[in-house]
C-alpha cells in the first residue's frame, strides 16, 4: 500500500460532515503488551479474522488475546484458541462499548468506545481503538484537563484538542493510525460520561483554531505560565506569529505558579563543565542570574545555554527561573509548569471563573486567530515545529 493511499485513506476518517467521523487511536502505545483482556460493556460487537466468517461476542463475554509465536491467540468463552495475525473487534450499533486491560498491569482497565484492532508487530501487540471523533476529543479534555472544570475553560480545551487532532492527523500515517495515546500526542485514556465535558465538545463540534492564514495552529497548551508565556522559538526551532509572549494576571496565584529547587554548588558546577562552560577565573557568585521577565539563554561571561535546555536535562519543572548562589548551594526559584507556550490551564481556568467566554480564553493566549468550522481550514504544506 502506498504511503499516499494510505494518508489518503486515514484523513478519510477524520473528514467533518460524515457519519460518524471517526478516527484511529494507538493506546496503550507507551506499554509493550503481550496479553490483555477484553470485554463488552455495552452494544453489539463482533470478532473479525478477516476469513468471512466473524463472531459474535455477547455482553460481558470475555475476549483473551496474547502473543504465540508471533501470532495473536485468541480465547472466546465456550470456544478454543486459535491464532491470526490480525482481527478487529467491531462495534456494530454506533453506540458501542468495551473494557480493555493490559494484563500483569494492575489499574490498567480503560474504557473505550466504537472498534478494536489488534495485530502482532514482533513481540508485541499493537491495539488500535477506531472511535467517534467527538468522542476522542471529550476524552482527551478529560485526560488533558481534568474533571470538574466551568464549561468555558472545557470548551476551550476542546477547541485545542480538536485543532490538535486535524493538524496531525497524518502523524503516525506510516504506522497505520492518525495518533497515539500518550503525550507524543494527545494523552488519551479512554472515553468519559463526564457531561459537562461531553457537552463542551458537543457545543464546540466541528469547531477549530486558525491563524490568519487560515491553517491550523500549533494549539500548545502547559499548566502553568508562571505569569508570562513563552515564544515559540523559545522553544522549538520555529516562532509562530500567534504564539507570542502573552503577559497572564490570571494564573500567579495558582498551585503551579511558583517552585524552588535546591543545588549542591558542586553539582551546578559540574553539570556546567558538562555542558561546554570552563569556570576560568570566576567566583560563585557569577553564577547569579535573575530572569523576572522570560530569557532564552541562561549566560555567564561569553557562555551560554538554552533555560529550555537546562530544564529538559535537570529534569525541572519550566524553563523561567532565576539562579542564585547561596551559601554552599546554588537555588533556583521558578515560575510555572510546563513549556509556557500557547494556552496556560491554571490561567484559563481562573479566567473562566471570572465570566469569560472560551473563545475571550483562545484569543487572550493566540495573537489573531480565527475560531470557525474545520471546513474552512487551510492544508498545511508541512510541519513547521
Amino acid at each position: 500500500m502506498s504511503k499516499i493511499f494510505l494518508n489518503i485513506l486515514l484523513l478519510v476518517f477524520l473528514l467533518p460532515g460524515m457519519t460518524p467521523a471517526q478516527v484511529r487511536v494507538r493506546v496503550f502505545a507507551d506499554r509493550k503488551p503481550s496479553s490483555a483482556s477484553l470485554s463488552v460493556i455495552h452494544g453489539k460487537f463482533e470478532l473479525d479474522t478477516y476469513d468471512g466468517s466473524p463472531v459474535p461476542i455477547g455482553s460481558g463475554d470475555p475476549v483473551i488475546l496474547a502473543l504465540y509465536e508471533g501470532r495473536v491467540a485468541v480465547k472466546l468463552r465456550n470456544s478454543v484458541s486459535f491464532t491470526v495475525d490480525s482481527l478487529t473487534v467491531r462495534g456494530l450499533t454506533g453506540n458501542d462499548h468495551f473494557s480493555l486491560r493490559i494484563n500483569g498491569s494492575p489499574g490498567e482497565r480503560r474504557y473505550y468506545s466504537g472498534s478494536l484492532k489488534c495485530i502482532a508487530d514482533l513481540r508485541v501487540m499493537v491495539f488500535t481503538n477506531i472511535c467517534d471523533v467527538e468522542e476522542y476529543i471529550a476524552g482527551v479534555v478529560r485526560t488533558e484537563g481534568g474533571p470538574g472544570r466551568r464549561i468555558e475553560y472545557l470548551k476551550s480545551q476542546a477547541l485545542l484538542v480538536r485543532t490538535y487532532l486535524y493538524r496531525h492527523s497524518d502523524r503516525h500515517m506510516i504506522d497505520g493510525y492518525n495518533l497515539c495515546d500518550n503525550t507524543h500526542c494527545q494523552a488519551f485514556n479512554g472515553v468519559t460520561s463526564d457531561s459537562l465535558i461531553l457537552r463542551a465538545a458537543s457545543e464546540t463540534s466541528d469547531q477549530v483554531i486558525l491563524s490568519s492564514d487560515s491553517t491550523l495552529i500549533i494549539s500548545a497548551f502547559h499548566s502553568n505560565c508562571g505569569g508570562e508565556t513563552s515564544t515559540s522559538d523559545f522553544v522549538w526551532l520555529a516562532g509562530h506569529s500567534y504564539l507570542k509572549k502573552v503577559i497572564d494576571p490570571y494564573c500567579i496565584k495558582s498551585p503551579n505558579a511558583h517552585w524552588k529547587k535546591t543545588i549542591p554548588l558542586a553539582e551546578w558546577e559540574s553539570y556546567l563543565k558538562r555542558s561546554g562552560y570552563a569556570p576560568s577565573g570566576v567566583t560563585a557568585r557569577s553564577y547569579n542570574f535573575v530572569q523576572n521577565t522570560r530569557h532564552n539563554e541562561y549566560r555567564i561571561g561569553t557562555f551560554s545555554i538554552p533555560f529550555n535546555t537546562i530544564r529538559n536535562d535537570l529534569n525541572l519543572k519550566s524553563s523561567f527561573f532565576s539562579v542564585s548562589h547561596e551559601g554552599s548551594s546554588i537555588v533556583l526559584r521558578g515560575r510555572g509548569y510546563g513549556h509556557g507556550v500557547g494556552l496556560c490551564q491554571e490561567g484559563a481556568m481562573v479566567m473562566a471563573a471570572r465570566g469569560f467566554k472560551s473563545d475571550e480564553i483562545i484569543k487572550f493566549y493566540y495573537s489573531d486567530v480565527i475560531i470557525t468550522d474545520v471546513k474552512y481550514a487551510k492544508p498545511l504544506k508541512q510541519e513547521t515545529y
